[in-house]
């Protein structure tokens, strides 16, 4: 640490600009500051920079000419994230020794491998490279060595072996697992393919602990464990009930599942199959879906609530137009089959991604959901409207009949 002075603000463009070699106006801001070491005046290099397809960061360099000591690291410019992050790298090519890493302070690295760990808060945040953080590791292990062998040869002989084992693994002689778990959820290793999707990097977003929250210093609410271990349990199993089915009244079963849907809500997601007539149905049917390219609309109720994918709704889209026994039989007229299985190449092209199309979900009562692939950051081809309901709308949901005050009293005088 260093105690430093007045930053004077950045005059010109912007505040933090995306960090690139080759921009030559990227350059630190130096500032005196005081050595906790000595304390002396030395200088500290603050870069304030945005990390591509991640977020803004400062990173801090301090050096001292007087006694030498140094100090890097690196600061998340954003505030804690609603949830934690963890980065499951399969390395299988020297080029990612190379992948760009910020690792916060309170991130965790491991490679299982080799049974190698490096806790969190054992270490200042960084943004390094994958060979960075290995030989980071080296140079802590290989720092204290000298007096290993004099004390314990033994110890110092299986250290050696090890440090060995770290230095292979920036050969990529054999795949190996490099994961980064950070509960704070602003480490970040690098997609090369960015915006596309890299095989070899698994991200995986989840919920903090009560344990993760107290490290992070955020205040932790107490409550009764015995309803929230019920909610946990709700959420961990599928609960199943009789029923009857709407279509054909036969006995029938439906599963119930909460789910958490990451940046949207917590939801219930109930389904009824039927094994008489093969009905199945879910529940949430007042969405519309619209795609104007295809001059087409499909009305709320058509295709039942569903809880799935861009592409597989597009399926069933497909297969609800395409497959329509109405309209395939053999009162069918050419002009119109040709036209539905052009409906349908269209479709599959758009699956495909060989056609741009829009997608809009209406829905008035505000259960739908489409994912934002960049959360917690914005998503640029995501465009989300809330919107008053119109007097046709409520009555398609039954509100403008509902009595919301004074049903008491009603209640009373009909008795």
């Amino acid at each position: 640490m260093s105690a430093i002075g007045e930053l004077e603000p950045v005059r010109g463009g912007p505040l933090f600009r995306p960090l690139s070699a080759e921009d030559e106006e990227q350059q630190p801001d130096e500032i005196e500051s005081l050595c906790m070491s000595c304390y002396r005046n030395g200088v500290t290099r603050l870069l304030l920079t945005k990390i591509p397809f991640f977020k803004e960061i400062i990173v801090s360099s301090f050096t001292c000419g007087s006694c030498a000591w140094s100090n890097t690291e690196i600061q998340s410019v954003g505030r804690i994230q609603e949830q934690g992050v963890r980065y499951t790298l399969a390395a299988t090519a020297r080029q990612d020794m190379n992948r760009e890493v910020v690792k916060t302070d309170c991130a965790t690295a491991r490679i299982p491998e080799l049974d190698f760990e490096i806790p969190a808060f054992s270490q200042k945040g960084a943004l390094t490279t994958i060979e960075g953080i290995i030989d980071r590791a080296v140079a802590g292990l290989e720092q204290d060595q000298p007096v290993r062998r004099a004390a314990d040869k033994d110890v110092a002989g299986k250290i050696d072996e090890f440090i060995g084992k770290l230095k292979q693994l920036k050969e990529v002689d054999s795949s190996f697992t490099f994961i980064i778990d950070d509960p704070s959820g602003n480490s970040f290793v690098e997609n090369p393919r960015a915006p596309q999707k890299d095989d070899a990097l698994v991200v995986t977003h989840y919920r903090r602990t009560a344990q993760q929250d107290a490290m992070l210093g955020l205040e932790v609410e107490e409550t009764d464990e015995n309803p929230a271990d019920s909610v946990e349990d709700l959420r961990n199993e599928v609960l199943q009930f009789n029923t009857n089915c709407p279509e054909c009244n036969a006995p029938a079963n439906t599963n119930m599942k909460l789910v958490q849907i990451p940046h949207f809500k917590e939801v219930i997601i109930m389904a009824t199959n039927c094994e008489a007539c093969g009905h199945r149905t879910n529940e949430s049917e007042t969405c519309s879906v619209e795609i104007p390219e295809l001059e087409f609309e499909l009305g709320m109720g058509a295709l039942g609530g569903k809880f799935t994918t861009l592409e597989g709704l597009l399926k069933d889209i497909r297969n609800l137009i395409v497959k329509n026994p109405f309209t395939l039989g053999d009162s069918s007229t050419p002009s119109r089959v040709e036209k539905l299985q052009e409906f349908g190449r269209k479709v599959y092209q758009i699956m495909e991604g060989h056609m741009e199309a829009h997608f809009i979900l209406d829905d008035p009562a505000g259960n739908s959901y489409l994912q934002n692939v960049y959360a917690p950051e914005e998503d640029p081809e995501l465009k989300v409207e809330h919107y008053e309901r119109t007097f046709a709308q409520n009555e398609d949901l039954g509100l403008n009949d509902m009595r919301t005050e004074g049903y008491e009293t009603g209640l009373t005088s009909e008795r």
